[in-house]
């Protein structure tokens, strides 16, 4: 699998990573039941793919994400690059706390690194720039971490412009998280430009949508969902935009299969049409998952099929905007 580099940095990223949000288990913001078994059997069915790199969070499943990586990388020689994140504490009902203290943050990082069984993770990320009055103070322990060799780059997830300035000015900013997808399309807006003027790799999560533009949803798969699945709660899977996402995918099918591709595969190639864009974040939780949506990295699409994708993306604002 090619590789593209990452920003001022000296690795080189497959253009679709693993990531783990939705096997951590449940939590507040989970994806229902969670088999163990196979989710560490699509964490190695990634590795043995060629993905070279792996994205989660200590808060995925409060620890339990990070603890299933560490499970899977004794189970392999692959040596993938490990991308974790800092910001996000937890309560004893398995609700998430904003929190950037200095002292949280280095807690956190001994923690992720216990878990992970690794002595030192590739990219650590801010989770979220919340509270935003602490960012600097717990950006400058982060570049400690990094100092002290614990760490090596530093990221930033969920920042706008302004945030990144800040941060910057303290210690570079190595790449940034952003969510991208053809139904959110927010980093257009100056953000992308932003990172490539200043050599600031882009990896973008949720290419998918949540799972919204994979082909597999329907009303009754809706329906059908876990109690605790934060989806049910998602704006994307609220009417009236549900109903208009499930139209457009019918649509992106009929350009999926005159390649013999899945509409998964063509929404992670969409979110890699852009130049800025490094790396995508291709969530599974079953090694059949990872194995449809991992061909999405050697897909490129033409200038005709992206144009006739802002179509039907523009005839799907219009309707939500009832001007259809």
């Amino acid at each position: 699998m090619q590789t593209r580099k990452l920003g001022s940095t000296d690795l080189a990223l497959t253009p679709v990573g693993l990531g783990t949000w939705a096997m951590g288990g449940p939590w507040q913001y989970g994806w229902g039941p969670q088999d163990d078994g196979e989710a560490v059997a699509a964490i190695l069915a990634a590795l043995d793919l060629g993905i070279n790199w792996i994205d989660t969070a200590p808060v995925y499943g409060v620890g339990h994400s990070e603890e299933l990586v560490g499970r899977a990388l004794r189970q392999t020689k692959h040596k993938p690059f490990i991308a974790t994140k800092c910001g996000r504490l937890w309560n004893e009902k398995k609700e998430l706390i904003p929190y950037l203290k200095r002292d949280s943050v280095r807690r956190e990082c001994e923690a992720s690194l216990r878990r992970l069984g690794v002595e030192r993770i590739d990219l650590y990320q801010m989770h979220w720039p919340d509270p935003l009055q602490d960012i600097e103070e717990a950006w400058e322990e982060m570049a400690l971490l990094a100092a002290e060799g614990k760490v090596r780059y530093l990221g930033a997830c969920n920042f706008d412009v302004e945030q990144l300035e800040r941060v910057r000015k303290i210690y570079p900013v190595t790449s940034l998280q952003p969510p991208y997808s053809m139904l959110h399309r927010e980093p257009e807006k100056g953000l992308l430009g932003y990172c490539s003027a200043h050599n600031i790799g882009v990896v973008a999560y949720s290419p998918m949508q949540r799972g919204l533009l994979t082909g597999a949803f329907s009303r009754e798969r809706l329906a059908a969902l876990a109690p605790d699945d934060h989806r049910r709660r998602a704006p994307e899977f609220q009417e009236p935009a549900f109903s208009a996402s499930l139209e457009l995918v019918e649509e992106l099918k009929k350009i999926a299969a005159r390649h013999g591709r899945t509409v998964a595969q063509l929404a992670v190639s969409w979110v890699l049409r852009r130049p800025e864009v490094t790396a995508a974040i291709v969530g599974a939780r079953r090694p059949t998952q990872i194995r449809e949506t991992v061909a999405a990295a050697d897909w490129n699409l033409s200038r005709p099929e992206i144009a006739e994708i802002e179509k039907l993306l523009a005839q799907r604002e219009r309707k939500l905007a009832g001007r259809v």
